[in-house]
C-alpha cells in the first residue's frame, strides 16, 4: 500500500475481535439470574450482590456492560430490566430464549473453540469437546432439566418464526397437520389458530412429549384441536395427515438421511397432500444471509447437517417424491418452504 493509499477503516476487524465478548456478557448475565433478580423492581449493585451471593464490584461492571448492550436500564445508582431483557431473558417469560442461551453457553461456546478441527476434518466436535461419544440429541436429554431448558429454548425460538411461516403460504384447504418433530407444539398452535378448521398431531419422542403437555395446557382454544403422539419419524409409521411440516428438522442431517425422511414422508401423504418446512434459506449465491451462514457452520461443529438454498432443498425435494416447490422469506428467524406431493 502506498503512502497515497487510504487506510481502510478497521471498524469491522475490531467490532468482530470484541463480539464474543458481547455474547458472553448476555450469557453470564442469564447464567447468573440477573434478568430474574430484577425483574420485581430496581436495584443497586450491593444489593443485588447480596442477593446472588456475588461480589459487587464485578457485579457492577456485569450490569454497566449490560446497560451499554441495552439490556438493563440505569437511574441513578439502581438498574432495571429493559423491557427486550423481560421479553426474552426472564426465565418465566413466555417468549423467553433462557434455555437457548444457557445452551449457547454450556455446550455451544465450548463447541465454537473447536471451530478449525471441525473444518479440518469435517466433522462435529462432540468428543473433542466433552470426551464423549454422545451426540447432540443424546446431550439434550442426559437429564429432564437439560431437556427442559433445551426445549424451552427452542420454544422461545420458534415463535419468534412460527406465526410467519404458517401465514406465509395460504393453507386452508388442509385439514389435518402433522408436525414431526413438534417438540412444544408452537408452529401446529400457530397454525390452529390461523386456520380453524385445522386438526394437528404433534409427532415426537415420547420423552420430548412430557414437557409438549405442560405447555398446551396453557395455550388457548386451539390446543383442543391439537393432538399428542409419540414415535421416531425414521423408524416408526408416521400419522395420516394431508399437511406435514418439519421445523427445524432437516438442518440436522446429511443429504442420504433427508431423503429417507422426505420419501417415508412423500409415501405417507395423500394425493393433493404437501410438506411445510422452516428453516433458514441460504441466498442462492451463497453470500448471504449472515445468520444463515453462521448456523450452517453451527451445524457442521454439532451434527452432520447444514443450511442451504432453496436450489438444494428443490433438488432434495424432487428426487423424493415432491413438486412445485415454492418458497418465502418471512423476514423472521426462518424462512418457509412448501412443496407438493407427486
Amino acid at each position: 500500500m502506498t503512502k497515497s493509499a487510504k487506510i481502510p477503516d478497521p471498524a469491522p476487524v475490531l467490532d468482530l475481535i470484541e463480539a464474543f465478548r458481547r455474547s458472553k456478557v448476555l450469557f453470564a448475565a442469564v447464567t447468573l439470574g440477573l434478568f430474574d433478580a430484577l425483574q420485581p423492581c430496581p436495584q443497586d449493585a450491593a444489593s443485588l450482590a447480596a442477593a446472588l451471593k456475588l461480589q459487587p464490584d464485578p457485579l457492577e461492571r456485569l450490569l454497566d456492560a449490560c446497560v451499554a448492550l441495552k439490556l438493563l436500564n440505569k437511574t441513578g445508582s439502581k438498574y432495571s430490566n429493559d423491557p427486550v431483557a423481560t421479553a426474552y431473558l426472564c426465565r418465566e417469560s413466555a417468549r423467553a430464549l433462557t434455555g437457548y442461551i444457557l445452551y449457547s453457553n454450556d455446550v455451544l461456546f465450548r463447541m465454537w473453540s473447536h471451530l478449525e478441527d471441525a473444518i479440518g476434518e469435517g466433522t462435529p466436535r462432540w468428543t473433542q469437546t466433552f470426551g464423549t461419544e454422545a451426540s447432540i440429541f443424546d446431550n439434550f436429554f442426559r437429564t429432564a432439566e437439560a431437556k427442559d431448558d433445551f426445549l424451552r429454548g427452542m420454544h422461545g425460538l420458534g415463535l419468534l418464526s412460527s406465526d410467519k411461516i404458517v401465514a406465509a403460504f395460504d393453507l386452508s384447504r388442509f385439514q389435518r397437520m402433522v408436525d414431526l418433530g413438534g417438540a412444544t407444539g408452537h408452529l401446529a398452535l400457530a397454525a390452529c389458530e390461523r386456520y380453524p378448521s385445522l386438526h394437528a398431531i404433534i409427532f415426537d419422542l415420547p420423552a420430548v412429549l412430557a414437557t409438549t403437555r405442560a405447555y398446551m395446557r396453557n395455550a388457548g382454544e386451539a390446543a383442543k384441536r391439537i393432538e399428542l403422539l409419540g414415535g421416531d419419524f425414521f423408524r416408526d409409521d408416521l400419522p395420516q395427515g394431508d399437511l406435514v411440516t418439519l421445523g427445524r428438522v432437516l438442518h440436522d442431517w446429511d443429504e442420504a438421511r433427508i431423503r429417507e425422511l422426505l420419501t417415508r414422508i412423500s409415501q405417507r401423504l395423500p394425493a393433493g397432500g404437501a410438506l411445510l418446512i422452516a428453516e433458514k434459506i441460504v441466498d442462492a449465491d451463497k453470500s448471504g444471509p449472515l445468520s444463515a451462514l453462521l448456523q450452517s457452520l453451527n451445524m457442521l461443529i454439532c451434527t452432520q447437517g447444514k443450511e442451504r438454498t432453496l436450489d438444494e432443498y428443490r433438488q432434495l425435494l424432487e428426487t423424493s417424491g415432491f413438486g412445485n416447490v415454492q418458497a418465502a422469506r418471512t423476514g423472521a428467524y426462518l424462512d418457509a418452504i412448501l412443496a407438493a406431493k407427486i
